[in-house]
């Protein structure tokens, strides 16, 4: 009577510490990475969603509601620019990347005195030649989006400016109560952004401000929540031993 071999395989599910850790620690930070780009994607739709509920309809700036006007909200103000202070806002890009500036003008309306954002201009052959964006006093009536002032990505201390420097004046990402210091007065609440009808402007494309749009921060968190699938399912195929024995048997 002869014996026969037989190998048999059976696999059992041993994970390391290590690797436990590692994929508990990639877990939480590729499902957290998730969430924070669907939270932004709902920021962004909620700022489309007040763009668009603003447009719907156009009130007049007056004293009385001057200071709780809703972003992007359009709104009619009559007044008197004032062409001998304005202001470059410098590192404004256009749409398609050219460098250039965006000219803020003083207008004086019965509620106040009102930043217009009257357009971008290009950058011209040196910074030291500034461009030309004179535009008289008279009486106008204008109508345009209620906005903030730009920020800045980081944003950094507001360098001191000396008040004997010209107008128009370059500043880069200014701070509401630093163009107030600049300007001498008071200036009611955000900026008009000048509709593109009217005249005494340069470009004026005007829109929502997201960067990114919903869409693609939703894209962001499908490829986070991939990741975190792909390491548990990485752990999973790691931590599975094959234990091979060895079974004789008389024949």
């Amino acid at each position: 009577m002869t014996a026969t071999e037989t190998t048999a395989t059976s696999r059992t599910f041993r994970p390391s510490l290590l690797g436990v850790v590692l994929t508990l620690l990639g877990l939480a930070l590729f499902i957290r990475l998730g969430y924070w780009q669907l939270d932004r994607a709902d920021q962004k739709q909620a700022l489309l969603d007040q763009y668009a509920a603003g447009q719907q309809a156009q009130v007049e700036i007056t004293s009385q509601n001057a200071h709780n006007l809703p972003r992007y909200q359009r709104a009619q103000v009559s007044g008197r620019y004032d062409p001998t202070h304005q202001i470059l806002l410098d590192n404004m890009p256009s749409h398609t990347g050219q460098p250039g500036f965006r000219v803020l003008t003083p207008l004086e309306t019965s509620a106040g005195w009102l930043l217009v954002d009257r357009g971008w201009l290009p950058l011209g052959a040196s910074r030291q030649v500034l461009p030309d964006i004179s535009v008289s006093d008279e009486q106008r009536t204008i109508t345009g989006t209620i906005d903030v002032l730009p920020r800045a990505g980081l944003q950094l201390e507001t360098p001191t400016i000396d008040p004997t420097l010209p107008w128009p004046r370059v500043l880069s990402f200014p701070t509401h109560e630093g163009l107030e210091q600049q300007l001498g007065h008071e200036l009611l609440p955000g900026v008009l952004l000048l509709d593109a009808s009217h005249p005494d402007g340069y470009q004026r494309i005007w829109e929502a401000h997201l960067g990114f749009k919903p869409e693609r921060h939703i894209g962001y968190a499908v490829q986070w929540f991939a990741l975190a699938a792909a390491a548990l399912i990485l752990f999973l195929v790691t931590s599975v031993r094959t234990k091979k024995a060895t079974d004789a048997s008389p024949r």
